[in-house]
């Protein structure tokens, strides 16, 4: 990376670092999001924008310029579960939202937020969990069939569990465990996508602290239904000729990225992205001297594409830092964030 160009992402890098971990710190599975929305409008005007509330639940922000206007989109609803089902003995059977496995979530920690706004802490585990007492506990399938949720109060019926306001669609929201080592790794659930939510918001205050001059019209959306599909399903403003998602970009087995790069998809399970985007993005990264990586993602769909589906004509791409073990508990770094924030200040001026 230029020198000139790592000299402002040190500057930003902290503030990306504690707003990561400020929404890590908010739950919002899809569904549940009105909280973090909230955080995230305040935030956005403390920089100094307008931003508008979208029906569902979103945050636009325009952070100004003009010409050939540009639609930068990252997600912060995350996975979580739902409560599908009480149980005659008060444990609770779940249904997920989003991509949720069960393998990944077994003996986890999480708050189930009632219809009525209370919250009760809980652990997720295997039905009959003791290998002690359970002789197959090995070859069991994890499933949301063999897995329930166990509640921290004293509970033993399932009019106990309804007496507390708990019922059939109260979420779960999973404790997302943030770890930061001294070596640079990002270790938290729900990377995906606070992660490149984060590095918006130090896009934002690096245009509005660098008095930047924009080249092109620059807005920020931030979704809250990507996880189930239709995040940028609207609210594209008119003018926009290009979306660009910034989500997380996959490591693992076939792939090129680390978590130490930023991730360029040049196709996904949608189909490819657009060529002339893929072609300044490789350009950018290329004149600018940044780490990145171009892969093919054999089982994603972004904002971008969600986008396009609903009818917006524009062309479309997909940037992000490399992020391990998607969908789970997810591991980055902040080269990789260093990277993404870097391709964004040299793709977009």
């Amino acid at each position: 990376m230029k020198e000139n160009m790592q000299k402002i992402c040190d500057k930003y890098m902290d503030y990306i670092m504690e707003q990561l971990q400020n929404l890590l710190a908010i739950d919002s599975p899809t569904g549940y999001t009105g909280q973090v929305g909230e955080y995230l409008a305040a935030e956005y005007g403390r920089l100094g924008y307008a931003v508008t509330r979208t029906r569902k639940g979103g945050v636009l922000a325009d952070l100004g310029g003009s010409g050939n206007a540009v639609l930068m989109m990252a997600h912060v609803d995350t996975l979580g579960a739902m409560v599908a089902e009480v149980k005659e003995n008060g444990r609770l059977r779940l249904t997920p939202l989003g991509g949720l496995n069960a393998h990944n979530v077994e003996t986890e920690n999480c708050v189930v937020r009632t219809l009525d706004g209370r919250s009760y802490e809980g652990t997720v585990q295997l039905m009959d969990a003791s290998l002690h007492v359970n002789g197959k506990y090995q070859e069991t399938e994890r499933s949301f069939d063999t897995v329930e949720l166990l509640l921290d109060e004293p509970v033993s019926s399932k009019e106990d569990v309804l007496a507390l306001g708990i019922g059939n669609g109260s979420y779960v929201c999973m404790d997302p465990r943030t770890r930061i080592t001294g070596s640079g790794y990002i270790k938290s659930r729900f990377l995906d996508d606070k992660l490149s939510t984060a590095i918006l918001l130090g896009y934002a205050r690096y245009i509005k602290e660098e008095k930047v001059a924009l080249s092109r019209r620059v807005y920020q959306h931030i979704t809250v239904f990507e996880e189930v599909g239709h995040g940028a399903c609207g609210s594209v403003p008119g003018e926009v000729e290009e979306v660009l998602s910034v989500d997380m970009g996959c490591v693992g087995d076939g792939l090129e990225c680390t978590e130490r790069q930023v991730s360029i998809c040049v196709k996904d399970s949608h189909g490819p992205y657009h060529y002339e985007t893929l072609r300044a993005l490789i350009q950018a990264a290329k004149e600018g001297e940044i780490d990145y990586a171009t892969d093919v993602y054999p089982h994603y769909g972004s904002d971008a594409d969600a986008a396009l589906d609903a009818g917006a004509d524009a062309r479309h791409g997909l940037i992000g830092p490399g992020v391990y073990a998607s969908h789970g508990y997810e591991r980055s770094h902040r080269d990789g964030v260093a990277n993404t924030f870097a391709l964004l200040k040299a793709y977009l001026g």
